[in-house]
């Protein structure tokens, strides 16, 4: 199956925007771009957050809510409205006005491509590990001088932004592949950390997910190149496929998977990497220059994507050993292994409280393992999750991968399914997880219970990871409050 390139109406006026769910993280990262082009903004979305007040005060206008009125928060109708076609449903009061009006709809990956024309475009594609390799990128990338401008799904923790308008002429981006936007962008340089079937709602079969990456790839310009790690099968696979295409390919990743692919130049190779108490100390060869790197936050992938981030880096100019600096004071994402806090005195003393977003099996068990890797190199406490099941249609199609992953760690709770777009499906509960668990797990459908099932398995110097795509990251600071107490 051959996944059709994305139709886009050319000449779009981005003199004023209005954006359809202004708060989510992938629209708030455009609209601060535009702001800081001089764009009008607008904006809606169903409730308030902490995202919609840095952009009211550089001046975009955001109703809380969705109504039709909403396309004249400027005083004029917007030239162009944004939405996300998997998050707004067609009848959208917005929707429906702007469509009465005539206004162009797009979407946001068709303002994004937009937005980074005549830019050298950096594209990092992938079923896992987009928003943490795009983040290491970017601060590498910073602290080589670049200042590039950059659109990523989560919030870099020293930053304290997802998007940046820059000076330099690179532009990075996540590519996102969930509904085959991927396929509006023409890159330079595109990074594919690693491809496994998921998003079968949209995609129906394991085929049509791995064409999108196929097609993408067949999107770089002439002068570019793709780039994949040699170390996930799939993406090795993509990239012998490419070669074969005439497409320039180069990879990255352990000695071992660079001697399996030979066909495949590795550019980046990681030579060693090991525990630390400050994290992961990585030696890395990149194009015959090996260097070492301070990685603060944990994990084999984490490694992996630090190594795509020098590449990256390095194939679009940047120095090296700058590259490295500024990677070795990466501080992390929101959501992605976010340190709460540590419990001090009591009966929970040393224990810790991270957070992540990890809400596919691959993400579950490379965040356990780094968990656990922490754990053994402290020689003290155990890692204990508390886990929120993303989408009936993923829970279903991979309910056994979660059990084996989630088993990783020393005892569970699991949260009640988050739906989010999607609706409840009858006698389908976390329960099929729990039940085919191998460690001690609690079903805990209550929300609010949560933190005190978690406190009752938890002990000290334990880590304790509130983990998903959904609600469940409001609860760390609550069960961070509920051991120190």
């Amino acid at each position: 199956m051959t996944t059709p390139h994305l139709d886009f109406a050319q000449d779009i006026d981005l003199s004023r925007v209005h954006l359809i769910g202004i708060g989510g993280a992938g629209m708030s990262g455009v609209a601060r771009v535009l702001l800081a082009r001089g764009k009008t903004v607008t904006g809606s979305d169903a409730k308030d957050s902490r995202t919609l007040l840095p952009l009211r005060a550089v001046g975009a206008k955001i109703a809380v809510g969705h109504a039709a009125e909403n396309l004249e928060l400027s005083g004029q109708l917007p030239t162009v409205v944004v939405t996300s076609f998997a998050a707004i449903p067609q009848d959208n009061p917005e929707l429906v006005r702007a469509h009465e009006e005539g206004i162009p709809v797009i979407r946001r990956s068709d303002l994004l491509g937009e937005l980074m024309d005549g830019y050298t475009q950096v594209l990092i594609a992938g079923t896992h590990g987009k928003t943490s390799t795009t983040s290491m990128a970017v601060v590498a990338m910073q602290a080589a001088g670049m200042d590039p401008s950059f659109a990523i799904g989560g919030q870099l923790n020293k930053a304290g932004t997802n998007a940046h308008h820059g000076t330099g002429d690179v532009f990075i981006a996540e590519a996102d592949e969930s509904d085959a936007s991927l396929l509006r962008y023409s890159p330079k340089i595109a990074v594919v950390t690693n491809v496994e079937p998921d998003h079968l709602d949209y995609f129906k079969t394991h085929e049509a997910y791995f064409q999108v990456f196929d097609d993408f790839a067949g999107r770089i310009t002439p002068d570019g190149k793709l780039v994949v790690c040699l170390d996930d099968p799939h993406a090795a696979e993509l990239g012998e496929r490419a070669v074969r295409k005439g497409i320039k390919t180069v990879g990255y990743g352990t000695f071992e998977a660079a001697e399996a692919h030979p066909e495949i130049p590795a550019l980046a190779t990681i030579v060693d990497s090991h525990v630390v108490a400050e994290g992961t100390r990585a030696t890395i060869n990149i194009d015959g220059k090996e260097v070492s790197v301070i990685l603060q936050i944990p994990g084999d992938h984490m490694v992996l994507n630090g190594a795509a981030a020098l590449l990256a880096g390095y194939l679009v100019g940047g120095d090296v050993d700058k590259l490295v600096e500024g990677l070795s004071d990466f501080s992390g994402v929101r959501r992605r292994f976010e340190y709460h806090g540590t419990v001090t005195g009591g009966v929970y003393n040393g224990a810790t409280v991270f957070d992540d977003y990890a809400h596919h099996p691959t993400e579950v068990t490379a965040v356990l393992k780094a968990a656990r890797s922490r754990v053994e190199t402290a020689g003290q406490g155990r890692v204990i999750v508390a886990f929120q099941p993303h989408l009936y249609s993923r829970t279903l199609e991979f309910q056994q991968e979660f059990a084996e992953a989630l088993s990783l760690a020393d005892a569970a709770v699991v949260l009640e399914i988050f739906g989010a777009r999607e609706q409840p499906v009858d006698g389908v509960s976390s329960e099929i997880i729990t039940d085919a668990m191998t460690i001690p797990a609690v079903y805990e459908p209550n929300y609010s219970a949560v933190p005190d099932r978690v406190a009752e398995i938890a002990g000290p110097h334990d880590i304790v990871l509130t983990m998903g795509a959904g609600s469940v990251t409001m609860l760390a600071p609550e069960i961070l409050n509920r051991l120190q107490d």
